[in-house]
């Protein structure tokens, strides 16, 4: 099934009544990763006055810390955003520096909010799908028919080889591989049949229809 999560490291930031906010978000994909991810930023902001923190996978684990911040006004505001924008298999921290001014239980929540979305925008938002990456080794005679049908099933060409035969490295959602299989066995009197290198997800805006 698909999931939505960031596409890469983000960070961005705000200044609230003199205390500065620092949104950070990154995708993960195990506890592990999240926890260290989070430590590497309370240690890069090791002088700050808070490091608040929540994350997400997709496999239901749930975590987050105020920090020392008054419970229920940060960590759980962050874990709120995330779930908000219906995202898994990401962490994020917001960090304060504490400009003297007190915001009150509200305007914490309303800070740390504004903090993770700040984060996970310039992170960028993105869908993941079921995916397959798949090889063709195919004469050049077949070249122009296959590269006519790629489109059609929204295949991304990863990498290709011209030598003896062509090579051809495909990327496709899992959905569309078994009407794509038929299909090219069809076309070439199965002398092409395409290898299943690996199944993993990608982000579905990443595919395109140029070859």
């Amino acid at each position: 099934m698909d999931y939505r999560t960031v596409r890469e490291f983000g960070t961005d930031e705000f200044i609230e009544r003199r205390s500065r906010f620092i949104g950070y978000a990154t995708p993960v994909e195990t506890e592990e990763e999240a926890l260290a991810f989070v430590a590497e930023i309370k240690e890069k902001h090791r002088d700050a006055s808070h490091n608040v923190s929540a994350f997400v996978l997709k496999n239901g684990v749930k975590r987050y810390s105020d920090d020392g911040e008054p419970k229920g006004t940060a960590g759980v505001p962050v874990l709120e955003v995330v779930e908000k924008e219906g995202l898994v298999n990401v962490a994020v921290v917001v960090t304060r520096y504490f400009g003297g001014t007190l915001l009150g239980a509200g305007g914490l929540v309303r800070a740390y909010s504004h903090g993770a979305k700040l984060g996970l925008d310039a992170a960028g938002l993105v869908t993941m799908t079921p995916c397959r990456e798949l090889s063709l080794v195919l004469g050049y005679e077949l070249y122009g028919k296959i590269t006519y049908l790629l489109p059609q099933f929204q295949v991304k060409v990863l990498d290709s080889d011209f030598g003896a035969a062509v090579r051809l490295r495909l990327l496709m959602q899992e959905s569309l591989f078994p009407r794509f299989d038929a299909q090219l066995r069809e076309m070439t009197a199965a002398t092409v049949i395409p290898q299943v290198e690996r199944e993993l997800f990608a982000p579905f805006e990443d595919f395109s229809q140029e070859i």
